[in-house]
């Protein structure tokens, strides 16, 4: 529940990279039930191609022009929207930044998850599992995405702590399922040994485990985002664990704190959600599908009310 003095019928414009990953399927979720539960709405701006720059471009002159009241934003590429925010702070439009931090522009918050810190930790669950031996093949996402950067760092950093640890190969999956299907077999095909997979999202590592399958090849592999897919892969076992960066809670948070701004209240100039390796120990909080989970109290992740 939002405090102080409440203006229905604004309107969010929030941008999402694609159609095609389930987390920003999640994302435009969380922020329609939180806009919905506010007074508010929300107009979805999505590429039609995934993750295209020139169409996010266009997308944010879309927005200006129909003039919403505030913006929830998350960037195609980490520099190449730049000019794009600095249109949206000249035309006086609020905006909260999700997701994919960016280094430029004037933002009312910044909301999302440490990157670095979950790719060291699922890292190190995938290594202890191995017995800190073996050699491992990392899937990375979109190139110039902040999340793959931040994710890919974390892997690399992790590993230097096992010297008994050894990156066979690189590979790109695009942070979609097809994708990391096909740089799978890609893989597969040229002959490469590997004992693991590190994937930096769970649409990727969930094409992977179906290219392993079909290959009848069984390595431990490892996702992030903790989709309703996912966990019912840590279920039964197909995937290790993954870990909860949850789209869903943070595009709820940074609709709120967007509609916070519009409300007059105070909102923290960044909020980073905690978050948990998921594995068949502990899934069960998360074996819900997306309608179902709930989104976080403002004051639970903030602090304040």
């Amino acid at each position: 529940m939002l405090f102080g003095v409440f203006v229905a019928n604004e309107t969010i414009a929030v941008f999402t990279k694609n159609r095609s990953n389930p987390a920003y399927d999640a994302a435009r979720l969380g922020a329609e039930r939180t806009a919905a539960r506010n007074g508010a709405r929300v107009v979805h701006y999505v590429p039609r191609k995934p993750d295209d720059i020139a169409e996010q471009i266009a997308l944010v002159g879309q927005a200006i022009a129909a003039r919403p009241d505030a913006v929830v934003f998350v960037p195609v590429h980490l520099t190449a929207l730049d000019a794009s925010v600095r249109e949206l702070n000249a035309a006086g439009i609020p905006a909260v930044n999700y997701l994919n931090r960016l280094a430029h522009g004037r933002f009312v918050s910044y909301v999302g998850s440490d990157d670095y810190r979950l790719a060291r930790d699922i890292a190190a669950y995938l290594f202890r599992h191995m017995g800190g031996k073996g050699d491992v093949l990392l899937m990375e996402g979109v190139p110039g995405a902040v999340t793959s950067r931040e994710r890919v760092r974390g892997f690399l950093d992790a590993i230097k702590e096992w010297p008994g640890m050894r990156i066979v190969a690189t590979r790109t999956g695009q942070f979609l399922e097809d994708a990391g299907r096909e740089a799978m077999k890609a893989v597969l095909a040229e002959g490469i040994h590997f004992d693991g997979v590190l994937s930096a999202n769970d649409a990727m590592s969930l094409g992977a485990l179906s290219a392993l399958e079909a290959a009848g090849v069984r390595v431990p592999v490892i996702g992030v985002n903790a989709l309703p897919d996912a966990i019912e892969s840590v279920k039964t076992g197909r995937l290790l664990a993954t870990v909860d960066f949850d789209a869903l809670k943070i595009a709820c948070v940074a609709t709120e704190a967007a509609l916070r701004h519009l409300r007059g209240q105070r909102v923290p100039a960044e909020i980073i959600l905690p978050v948990q390796v998921v594995d068949r120990a502990n899934y069960q909080s998360w074996d819900r599908p997306l309608e179902e989970r709930e989104c976080p109290r403002w004051e639970g992740v903030t602090g304040r009310r």
